[in-house]
């Protein structure tokens, strides 16, 4: 059994990128890590610009993949800086998808 520290300083999700388990997972998270605050700081502007959105139509907006940008809106809806509209609209895959405005 590994002792844990007492108190443990690592950031966690939302402050900083999830990952399942160590390997590629994990170095992905940081990766992007460098880019978080920046991508989520041009999702909320193209919000506010454009009105509600989905990830996906926020990503095409920004010059982002799809995959880059549905987790940021996963964590600002964590921090409370966006919120679900009553609205949905297809994403890139063709699936309904949820339409977020600021909070």
């Amino acid at each position: 059994m590994t002792a844990t520290p007492l108190l443990d300083w690592t950031p966690r999700y939302p402050e900083s990128p999830g990952f399942k388990s160590p390997g590629p997972s994990h170095e992905a998270a940081e990766k992007v890590s460098k880019r978080v605050a920046y991508l989520e700081g041009k999702c909320l502007e193209a919000l506010k610009i454009h009105g509600p959105l989905t990830a996906d139509e926020c990503a095409e907006k920004i010059g982002e993949t799809w995959n880059s940008i549905r987790p940021r809106f996963t964590g600002l809806l964590k921090k409370g800086r966006i919120i679900k509209t009553d609205a949905r609209r297809k994403n890139v895959s063709g699936c309904s998808a949820t339409v977020w405005r600021v909070a």
